[in-house]
């Protein structure tokens, strides 16, 4: 970076400066060459693919497109880079693979055409497996069998010059039009683990084991064909030679928890992990133990249980949300931490940083407070901040909700929600029923009343911050993203007396039109929802879908949306901004050539500015208050526009 950037960035406000301070994820390691690691990063501003090579210290990036790259993932022997190549964030694409220190990217499995992906796995043996997604064909898995060698190791573990792609055709082995993908391949590469909805329910899956030629070896369906609302994820296999085991994630205790699966015997051991919250787990890798991530309340922790003994103990980190966490083969554990006031870390239980990102640090935020609401559906969590500085409420006030439906937030670091309070807004956000981390019901609840159950568990955490004096209900912003942004809508038009700006960012917006145009695994996870399509149930998804309520919309409406996106297609969001228009409606719309969000920070950065320019715009001014937003000649500054 020249000086005369440093410099602008170094006077740039601590809000810009927590998107652009670099960033890593939590590496993963090549488990036959722990020394061969692969991380995300933003040094370049882009989020894009890194090779870290642990004995010399040497980092290279792997990839650089114009909107970013996020799926990789290493070789076992650590010789080969696989990352999915799709179009400027459409998700619809094929992988290819790069040696790890460097060389050209080549198309790894040339005979399978484009689509989404449904997972990879990577044999020891140079075995291959693809699962992919398309709406002509449903999910297929291909299977393409080692060759002899599969090419790239030399004697030192180098790609040699002249190795190819996989040269063998890959084999279909399992084909199903509802959704599925690829769980894992054993040690040995003579068993593949499958996560399948074929009973319908694309919110719980069941897992099949197969031989590499598509035989089945058995199957674990904890919702006994499609009648039980319980779920089952595949966690990995046992990472040692000749070992069939295979950890599974199970909800039968009403929340998830660990066990282990041997399909060859056909026997489970369900373990003794008596944590409140959603346990997860992956293997040590001598598989004698299991490192535990536990979510309770918005917070995460990490333990160890011995297989053996039954033994569980508490691994140290400190408070606040593990993002992801991993043991290597020294027994130490690297995890990526952070806390709504600290950026993130990737620690290690060793001691120290193991991955410090170059460049500037972002600045800190300020803390959460819990809230907890009594709700129509039971006791609702949310996290609360307040604009830093102190003083007393009621402040204007933005509920920034959550996506997914199927994830909750966290007291973790996010730049989103701080560049609010840096603008003197309290910030609330709410996991409502439908997230998870509070139990199977809670989150399977929002079924068939969709977005309608969630906005009621929203409305009840208005109420209370309107009535404590936290927030002013004259000075509310409903704001999201995703299915976030799907909220927002629907809670502008269902909600109209309760909201004084909406923002909503690659949102759902015409339900119907959507289902027609996303991509096949929404499709399916849809049809769970509303128990069936739109010509099945019209009711149902006329009730929950924001275009019903367009003309009831009284508050100013920004909305942001990719071009590219197949979760939130654009056409959809067209439907909704034209209804708007034609009644004169204030909103207004911005459209990126990116997909579901964009990975470039200069262009997060412009949209942040420009959503809480149109909130300070629109909201009611406050004459003498000292908690009003900030104003506009100290508002965010827009960036400049890039390069045509």
């Amino acid at each position: 970076m020249g000086d005369d950037a440093s410099e602008r960035v170094g006077e740039a406000p601590d809000w810009e400066k927590r998107f652009r301070a670099p960033r890593v994820s939590l590496p993963q390691w090549a488990e036959d060459a722990p020394d061969r690691s692969l991380f995300v990063s933003n040094a370049t501003g882009t989020f894009e693919l890194y090779a870290w090579d642990r004995a010399t210290g040497k980092q290279r990036q792997v990839t650089d497109r114009p909107n970013g790259t996020m799926d990789g993932g290493l070789s076992p022997d650590g010789a080969w880079i696989w990352w999915f190549d799709d179009t400027d964030g459409d998700e619809f694409g094929r992988w290819r693979r790069q040696p790890f220190h460097g060389g050209p990217d080549e198309e790894a499995v040339p005979g399978l055409a484009p689509a989404y992906s449904a997972g990879l796995a990577l044999g020891r043996d140079g075995t291959v497996v693809v699962g992919r997604m398309t709406e002509e064909e449903g999910t297929t898995i291909h299977l393409v069998p080692a060759t002899a060698p599969d090419g790239p190791d030399g004697p030192a573990g180098e790609a040699r010059e002249g190795d190819g792609a996989t040269s063998a055709t890959p084999v279909e082995v399992y084909r199903h039009r509802q959704s599925a993908g690829v769980g894992d391949l054993s040690h040995d590469g003579t068993l593949l683990a499958i996560e399948h909805t074929e009973h319908g329910d694309a919110m719980h899956s069941a897992i099949r084991v197969v031989r590499p030629d598509g035989t089945a070896v058995a199957e674990l369906d904890d919702t006994e064909g499609g009648t039980r609302e319980l779920g089952l994820s595949v966690l990995g296999f046992a990472p040692v030679a000749g070992d069939a085991r295979l950890l599974v994630g199970h909800q039968r205790r009403g929340r998830w928890a660990p066990m282990v699966w041997d399909p060859v015997a056909d026997e489970v051991t369900e373990l003794d992990v008596d944590l409140p919250g959603d346990a997860h787990a992956r293997w040590y890798p001598d598989g004698r133990a299991l490192l535990i991530g536990h979510s309770h309340h918005a917070r995460s922790e990490l333990w160890r249980y011995e297989l053996a003994s039954g033994r569980l103990a508490r691994v140290e980190t400190p408070a606040g949300t593990i993002s992801g966490a991993t043991a290597r083969p020294d027994g130490s554990v690297e995890y990526l931490w952070s806390s709504a006031a600290e950026p993130p870390q990737v620690r290690s239980t060793a001691g120290g940083t193991v991955l410090d990102p170059p460049g500037m640090r972002a600045p800190a935020s300020v803390p959460v407070t819990d809230l907890w609401v009594d709700g129509p559906g039971g006791r609702i969590h949310a996290l609360v901040q307040t604009p830093p500085g102190g003083g007393e409420g009621p402040f204007p006030t933005v509920f920034d909700i959550h996506g997914g439906p199927t994830a909750h937030d966290t007291d973790a670091f996010a730049a989103g929600p701080a560049a609010w309070l840096d603008h003197g807004f309290a910030v609330v956000r709410v996991n409502y029923r439908g997230s998870t981390g509070y139990g199977r019901e809670w989150t399977d609840a929002l079924k068939h009343r969709v977005g309608l159950i969630e906005l009621e568990d929203v409305a009840a955490v208005r109420e209370a911050c309107v009535a404590s004096g936290l927030a002013d209900p004259e000075r509310l912003v409903l704001t999201g993203g995703s299915w976030g942004g799907y909220l927002t809508l629907l809670g502008l038009g269902t909600q109209p007396e309760s909201w004084a700006v909406g923002v909503a960012a690659v949102p759902v917006a015409d339900y119907v039109t959507a289902y027609h145009d996303e991509m096949e695994a929404l499709k399916a996870l849809d049809r769970t929802l509303f128990g069936g399509t739109p010509e099945e149930q019209p009711e149902r998804w006329r009730a929950s879908s924001p275009l019903t309520y367009v003309d009831q919309v009284r508050a100013p409406v920004f909305v942001s949306a990719g071009v590219n996106d197949p979760r939130c297609p654009i056409r959809q969001i067209e439907n909704y901004v034209d209804r708007l228009a034609a009644r004169g409606a204030v909103h207004e719309v911005y459209r990126y050539d990116a997909g579901h969000g964009s990975l470039v920070v200069e262009e997060r950065i412009r949209q942040v500015a420009m959503e809480i320019r149109f909130a300070t715009r629109h909201l009611p001014a406050r004459q003498g208050d000292a908690h009003g937003p900030a104003e506009a000649s100290r508002g965010p500054k827009e960036p400049p526009a890039p390069p045509a």
